[in-house]
């Protein structure tokens, strides 16, 4: 890695601030500030993590959903356990059907909300970093609708660019209440988004 970029990255409030308060990554402000404003995840809810590695987003959901709740943790990639009893982890990739069933399988009930910061690794050719973006982000979107219960909640991430309107009206076909945003922890000069689907419309849950 450029030593700037490390440099810069050190001087980070949020990475900072993820380090005194051992999070495991700066992207759980995102998940914090984006539910204290919309509301979308509350204690006792059933959470399922997208791509979460290395387990920010898990550990925020966690600590929102309080021990009444259930978080389950999806990526490819191993991950350090989690101490909490209600938070467990399944290895396994999200563009398969396979691993919808694992999550069907291990979840207590419907989940209430879904979330995904799950990124494509980033080729620094933009076009194609946005469609891998989008189709990663479409597959969360077809997850949520397979394990959402009524009326749940979606929040995924999403890059800028001439795809993400027919995303967004993919996403509106589904729920009730859809936003773009960007929380306050997700840096300026990044082209990420965040696509918030609120009230899973219920007959659509019908159709899974």
């Amino acid at each position: 890695m450029p030593k700037a970029w490390i440099q810069e990255r050190k001087k980070d409030y949020y990475y900072r601030k993820a380090k005194e308060e051992n999070y495991r990554s700066r992207a759980a402000y995102k998940l914090f500030q984006a539910v204290g404003k919309y509301r979308f995840m509350k204690e006792g809810d059933v959470v399922v993590d997208l791509g979460a590695a290395p387990g920010g987003w898990t550990q925020a959901s966690r600590r929102i959903v309080g021990p009444r709740g259930f978080v389950l943790s999806v990526d490819l990639k191993p991950m350090e356990p989690f101490e909490e009893r209600n938070v467990k982890t399944i290895i396994g990739d999200i563009t398969e059907e396979e691993t919808v069933n694992q999550i069907l399988e291990i979840l207590p009930r419907k989940a209430d909300v879904v979330v995904s910061d799950a990124s494509p690794n980033i080729s620094g050719i933009w076009e194609l970093d946005h469609a891998r973006q989008i189709d990663l982000a479409q597959k969360a979107l077809e997850i949520a609708l397979k394990v959402l219960r009524p009326r749940g909640n979606f929040f995924v991430k999403v890059f800028q660019g001439d795809l993400l309107e027919d995303f967004v009206g993919k996403v509106k076909q589904h729920f009730k209440d859809v936003r773009v945003i960007k929380p306050k922890a997700s840096r300026a000069k990044s082209a990420e988004l965040f696509v918030l689907g609120l009230c899973l419309k219920t007959s659509e849950y019908s159709k899974n």
